[in-house]
């Protein structure tokens, strides 16, 4: 992945709230075995990805995530068509990295005392991409100390 692929804060800022995403994963360790493929989920963004919600540095998408999708990588994905959030309408592609996957909350149900179950909300909480930037020093001193 090159620098200029990762969403800055301003690229976030400058999107309009509902975008189309896609995420790639291994949803409850499902995956093409025979062809070493992982799981392709499609959806949009739940949340302004350029808004911190609840105050941390992520934002929500509405994308089927299950256990095993953690640490999925979150994309932009408009293989044609594309507004704006001046309106304007493009006529080609646009793919971009908007974070990653860190959990997926659960609405836990109680049908009796001992009884807990939690069932996947459709909803997925993503890392902002511009916090892997945050690693860079960490990879340079591991890349340093292995030379």
């Amino acid at each position: 992945m090159n620098y200029d692929e990762i969403a800055t804060q301003d690229y976030l800022d400058n999107l309009i709230p509902i975008e189309d995403v896609i995420m790639m994963g291994y949803p409850n360790g499902l995956w093409d075995q025979k062809n070493n493929r992982p799981i392709a989920r499609k959806g949009i963004t739940a949340t302004h990805p350029g808004i911190n919600y609840n105050g941390k540095q992520e934002f929500l998408i509405d994308v089927a995530c299950f256990p095993g999708s953690s640490g999925s990588p979150v994309l932009l994905y408009n293989p044609c068509n594309y507004i704006d959030r001046m309106d304007n309408c493009f006529s080609k592609p646009r793919v971009k990295f908007l974070g990653i996957l860190r959990a997926g909350p659960v609405h836990i149900i109680r049908p009796l005392k001992d009884i807990t179950i939690k069932m996947p909300n459709n909803l997925g909480m993503v890392i902002n991409s511009y916090k892997i930037l945050d690693f860079i020093p960490l990879l340079n001193k591991l890349r340093a100390k292995a030379v």
